[in-house]
């Protein structure tokens, strides 16, 4: 079976709670099997204002397609009381769910981009990835603590610290 990467994220409500909750939902949807959940990131925002966000990424194994695993993202998203406001990008949001990888695809569909295409600019999805897989690497060959390093000098502003053990998945 594929594996696939999704990042999570949330700033509004209960953060904690919705990333775990979703991690749940992720294990009973049919289709997804979980194979680990990096640890949890509080992350300042990048390119919006609000609320810091709580960050995490899956590692999962799917039989479903890439649009099919998109569309059960939304849903768990949708569960959860995501808004996605006409015209904002970057909103705040109760969850946001990214299918970031999805094993030996590549797609530039507008709806499900892969890999995604801005991935390696953001250390909220990087660093989690790198708890999973550290070996891993990204489409321009650099390992995921290549890229993490690289964005760190680059954007000395994105903040991220991992939150306590009591706050995990």
């Amino acid at each position: 079976m594929p594996e696939a990467i999704i990042a999570l994220g949330a700033n509004l409500g209960q953060p904690v709670e919705a990333l775990r909750s979703a991690v749940q939902a992720l294990g009973r949807t049919d289709g997804i099997r979980v194979l680990g959940t990096s640890r949890f990131y509080t992350t300042s925002p990048v390119e919006s204002s609000g609320p810091d966000y709580v960050n995490a990424a899956v590692l999962v194994e799917t039989t479903l397609e890439p649009m099919a695993l998109l569309r059960a993202c939304q849903a768990i998203e949708n569960a959860h009381g995501r808004v996605r406001p006409a015209g904002v990008v970057n909103a705040p949001r109760t969850l946001d769910l990214d299918v970031i990888a999805y094993e030996g695809t590549v797609s530039d569909d507008p709806v499900l981009t892969l890999p995604h295409p801005r991935m390696h600019e953001r250390l909220f999805v990087l660093v989690p990835i790198a708890d999973l897989l550290p070996d891993w690497r990204l489409p321009d060959g650099r390992t995921v603590g290549e890229a993490v390093r690289d964005v760190r000098e680059a954007h000395p502003d994105q903040l991220i610290r991992p939150l306590g053990p009591e706050n995990m998945a």
